[in-house]
């Protein structure tokens, strides 16, 4: 049975030890005295699970979004160069807003 990182994260001790009573891995050897996040590395590590949750990002292009941010990036720093607060103050509101739509779009 495959698991997943989230599922195992919630599951109660008991049923962690079952699992690694199951797997011949020298990463939960001696499971029975591991508490529960000590296991849970050690179940991610003998059955190759990402301990990290991948987000995606939905309904938006992410690469335009992107460089745009690039642009805007590029317009602050020309900004700061210059001394300009006015068109820093606009180019940093900007970069702002892009990354506040890409978090949006993560799911």
């Amino acid at each position: 049975m495959a698991h997943t990182y989230e599922e195992l994260k919630h599951k109660p001790l008991a049923e962690l030890r079952e699992i690694a009573a199951g797997i011949t891995h020298e990463a939960v050897q001696g499971y029975t005295q591991l508490n529960k996040d000590h296991l849970l590395v050690a179940l991610c590590k003998a059955l190759n699970l990402d301990m990290k949750a991948h987000h995606e990002v939905k309904g938006i292009d992410k690469a335009a979004v992107k460089l745009r941010i690039k642009e805007w990036k590029a317009k602050r720093d020309a900004a700061l160069a210059a001394h300009d607060r006015k068109a820093l103050k606009a180019a940093l509101d900007q970069i702002h807003q892009l990354k506040r739509v890409m978090r949006k779009a993560t799911v």
